[in-house]
């Protein structure tokens, strides 16, 4: 692991925010999101960034300017994400399209691109300065849905951060808007792939009928207080190359031998983290799966849907088990979680959301993960080529902070293309959670199951 450039401050100038609106005057209308859009869990602001290095062929171009006028006839074909969120009865989420735009940023940082280092990747420094927060636009409702700042860097090359509400889109959606903004940059007159609102599509059966449990929506009380405290939070990200997931996979059964790349970290990843965190050894530990649903429903989803169009299906088991049975136990409850999930099990998920006044999943002791790696972050081109690094800003993020991890594409600066996973653990648990992943990829996973059940009890 290359140490992030944590250590490199520099300073941005900032203009004034100002609204970009549509290039031309677009429908007053109401929208309604789908009942999976606007469930408790997902009334948050996602934050991601790209940076781009300085491209000769663009002298004289202003990314800036570029970028800016490009979304304002962008926003004509996406004109809901230029209006604002408005709540109805039964806390249901309606998109007034006011065409007063997305709040949008000019910057310049006296920092070159190579200064933050080779290996980019969170926690990026300085972050607060690259996506500044903006008082009084970070709310889920009556807020833009949208802010956008684009820095200039001294090398020629610039970051674009994006901060997006996500009950209006996931990331599948969200890419498909950042690839329109970089094709009407780079001068076409429309996107390739034109928005689909149609989020009926993925409402509540009427009357809803239940079909499955999900279990991601337990209430449960924090007896333990064992939600992660948020101060004395650790940041860091891990690579997985080649190297490390041939090492993970010696330990996967031959019945399991088809598992995916996110099957396996995944399954890597929460045993770790919960031999870090300490829970009580009896009591019920949980992950959940980000699961892209799209082409699940027969027919799919039109192309150009950009809601949102996924499932958190769970699996639950005692931390006990998860800790002191081997790898393939958690990878066995993981790959039966991810399974469940077809048209059947979306339709009861939009069902129960109506049903329960929209909650939030559970994340008492719980832990998600979502696979980024196709999302296609990594080839938004606004003109200056694909981004250098593309994708989530930071781990933990989310309505509850530290419960979610994301696996982004990455290459490393021996050139290996990999997965690099942000995590945000308190101090003293992150050292627990290195020790136990470098046992793994060193081949003795048992190290650290003894002492956590020695410490518990």
């Amino acid at each position: 692991m290359a140490p992030p450039a944590t250590s490199l401050v520099f300073t941005v100038r900032r203009c004034k925010p100002e609204l970009v609106a549509p290039a031309k005057p677009t429908p007053h209308e109401f929208k309604q999101l789908s009942d999976i859009d606007d469930q408790e869990g997902l009334r948050f602001q996602i934050p991601v960034i790209q940076f781009y290095k300085y491209d000769p062929s663009m002298q004289g171009r202003d990314p800036v300017r570029v970028i800016r006028e490009a979304l304002a006839k962008t926003l004509v074909f996406y004109y809901p994400l230029a209006g604002r969120l408005r709540e109805g009865p039964g806390r249901k989420l309606v998109v007034e399209c006011t065409g007063e735009g997305i709040v949008f940023i000019e910057a310049d940082a006296d920092v070159a691109l190579e200064q933050f280092g080779d290996a980019l990747q969170p926690p990026f420094p300085c972050w607060e300065e690259l996506l500044f927060d903006v008082p009084g636009s970070g709310e889920v409702l009556n807020c833009p849905l949208l802010l956008i700042q684009v820095t200039r860097l001294k090398c020629g090359g610039f970051i674009f951060a994006l901060r997006l509400n996500h009950t209006v889109s996931d990331a599948a959606g969200l890419v498909q808007f950042m690839a329109a903004v970089g094709e009407i940059a780079r001068g076409a007159s429309s996107p390739s792939i034109l928005p689909v609102w149609q989020r009926r599509l993925l409402d509540a059966r009427d009357p809803p009928r239940v079909t499955f449990a999900h279990r991601e929506y337990d209430e449960i009380a924090d007896t333990n207080g064992t939600l992660i405290p948020l101060d004395d939070m650790t940041h860091k990200s891990f690579f997985f190359g080649p190297t490390e997931v041939s090492a993970l996979r010696k330990f996967v059964p031959h019945h399991l031998g088809k598992c995916s790349t996110f099957e396996l970290l995944t399954a890597c990843l929460w045993r770790c983290r919960t031999i870090a965190i300490k829970p009580d050894p009896n009591e019920e530990v949980r992950i959940i799966c980000i699961v892209d649903a799209r082409s699940k429903f027969n027919p799919p989803l039109p192309t150009g849907y950009y809601g949102n169009g996924f499932a958190f299906p769970v699996a639950v088991t005692t931390a006990v088990k998860l800790c002191k049975n081997s790898l393939s136990y958690a990878l066995e409850l993981v790959k039966k979680a991810k399974n469940e999930v077809n048209e059947e099990y979306m339709r009861s998920l939009a069902n129960t959301l109506v049903i329960r006044g929209r909650p939030h999943f559970t994340v008492v002791r719980a832990y998600l993960v979502s696979d980024l790696t196709r999302a296609g972050f990594k080839d938004v081109d606004f003109g200056w080529g694909k981004p250098v690094y593309g994708g989530a800003a930071k781990g933990g993020v989310g309505a509850i902070p530290g419960v979610a991890s994301f696996l982004i594409p990455f290459k490393n600066n021996m050139g290996e293309d990999g997965i690099v996973v942000p995590i945000c653990l308190p101090a003293p648990a992150m050292e627990i959670f290195v020790k136990e992943l470098d046992g793994l990829l060193k081949g003795q996973p048992e190290i650290g199951n003894s002492k956590f059940i020695i410490s518990s009890l």
